[in-house]
């Protein structure tokens, strides 16, 4: 299961935030406790975080409710936003026209590079996964984004498709025969079983 972080006044001015250490703020802090009393009922065996509090915070919440340790890893951080750390999307755009529209910062992390990073952290963590182990992590919303995508092997023209993580929303995944199964992106309330005739009970 991947977590986005709670609310921070940098998300509230849409600032980039990147790899700047910035907390969660009240609202952060009560939508990191919501997700947490909701997550604890499904069991997690394993919590890991980036090293950045805002997503190290969110995990200590759900920690605190499933009476778990919180191991940190920075390769779960957000993708690095070089020299636009700290400025809002206007700024950028003024500054930085050509490069807003590709949404390259100078100096920052690659969409590319992301997307190999996180994945790798992800599968690295659930090879360490029990048979019936839950592993959430808690991270950020670019960098969770580009490792699903990363993680379900979709070509790198398909992953604007893939939408963005609100605040304290989760995406459920699942390994199965044939590979990683994204079964919840974006959501905010627990999984419930899914009757279908396209019978995702299976593990294929």
């Amino acid at each position: 299961m991947c977590l986005r972080h709670g609310q921070t006044l940098w998300n509230v001015e849409e600032r980039f935030q990147g790899h700047s250490d910035i907390p969660l703020d009240e609202t952060g802090l009560a939508q990191a406790a919501r997700a947490a009393s909701l997550l604890a009922a499904l069991r997690p065996t394993v919590i890991v975080s980036s090293d950045l509090q805002r997503a190290h915070e969110t995990a200590l919440a759900l920690a605190r409710v499933a009476k778990l340790d919180v191991a940190v890893d920075k390769d779960f951080r957000e993708r690095g936003g070089g020299a636009w750390e700290g400025l809002t999307r206007e700024e950028i755009a003024a500054r930085w026209p050509e490069e807003y529209v590709s949404w390259d910062a100078p100096g920052g992390e690659s969409v590319t590079e992301v997307a190999v990073r996180v994945g790798a952290a992800l599968r690295r963590w659930a090879a360490r996964l029990d048979d019936d182990g839950l592993l959430v992590v808690a991270s950020h919303g670019a960098a969770l984004r580009l490792g699903i995508c990363d993680l379900l092997g979709l070509p790198e023209s398909l992953w604007p498709a893939l939408g963005g993580l609100g605040n304290c929303s989760w995406s459920v995944l699942q390994e199965g025969r044939k590979g990683w199964r994204l079964l919840e992106h974006n959501a905010g309330t627990l999984p419930e079983p899914v009757h279908s005739d396209d019978r995702p009970d299976v593990q294929v």
